[in-house]
């Protein structure tokens, strides 16, 4: 307990330094959060305009998708709101630039993960939120599962950019490859679980993790069913744990990039 109380006041501190650089251009700051808000809403008012004409899709109604969106931005903005270096990883490990997360006398990860923030990510968080509240009015269990399962769609995310960022390891320049694979994931979570059936949704528990974010977290609120929520943080927690594994797999190969930074 010691250690993980060690451990939020570490990340604590990161969020603060962040924030307080982002805030240094304080305007800028604000326009990309709102300018992502926005964006989200967009999608949001295609589903609305689409179940205006098709009032059920296989027994989802308009909320439900609502809330798919609403948990997937808030889980995506936590995630790399906190930890933005997840989305970066295969780019440091590319160009060598590990080394500076290597002095730190703790792992690598618990420093390098919140070393960065997404600016952007905070305008999907607030996104999340308020669209749930506002558009599903949901009771007052429905809204603490939500915030419980948001934390399990950022472990999912966190640790599904840790897994395709950790293969640069193995297979050299995978910039790309981890770029297209976490807008794999983004993409397929914002479609309802509900629509995908046979090869498609057996992908989608594996290779493709989205079934985590764009069904069961869905179900769980639909119904208040304790086993999909159960369902929902045991695959994130999967992903989570299997990433990790495979960064410090790959750690080991790590080549420095005899690179010479300045951090303040």
């Amino acid at each position: 307990m010691r250690g993980f109380g060690d451990y939020l006041r570490l990340m604590a501190a990161y969020v603060r330094l962040n924030l307080a650089a982002q805030l240094e251009y304080r305007a800028a700051f604000l326009s990309q959060v709102i300018a992502m808000f926005i964006n989200d809403g967009v999608w949001v008012v295609f589903w609305v305009v689409f179940f205006s004409r098709f009032p059920v899709l296989r027994g989802w109604t308009v909320q439900d998708v609502i809330t798919v969106w609403a948990i997937t931005a808030a889980g995506f903005g936590l995630a790399f709101g906190l930890f933005g270096n997840a989305q970066e990883l295969a780019r440091l490990i590319m160009r060598g630039q590990l080394d500076v997360w290597m002095l730190y006398p703790r792992r690598v990860l618990p420093h390098l993960l919140p070393g960065k923030m997404q600016t952007t990510a905070w305008g999907d968080m607030l996104f999340g939120f308020i669209v749930y509240i506002l558009f599903v009015h949901p009771t007052p269990a429905q809204l603490l599962l939500f915030c419980a399962l948001t934390l399990a769609v950022m472990m999912l995310f966190v640790g599904f950019g840790i897994l395709t960022g950790s293969l640069t390891f193995f297979i050299g320049n995978g910039v790309a490859l981890a770029e297209q694979w976490q807008i794999a994931l983004i993409t397929f979570s914002t479609y309802p679980g509900i629509i995908f059936d046979g090869a498609i949704r057996l992908i989608l528990f594996t290779v493709i993790p989205a079934i985590f974010v764009s069904y069961f977290p869905i179900e769980a609120l639909r119904t208040l069913s304790l086993g999909a929520a159960l369902i929902a943080v045991a695959g994130s927690l999967a992903v989570l744990v299997v990433g990790i594994l495979v960064f410090y797999a790959g750690l080991r190969r790590y080549e420095s990039g005899n690179l010479m930074e300045m951090r303040g």
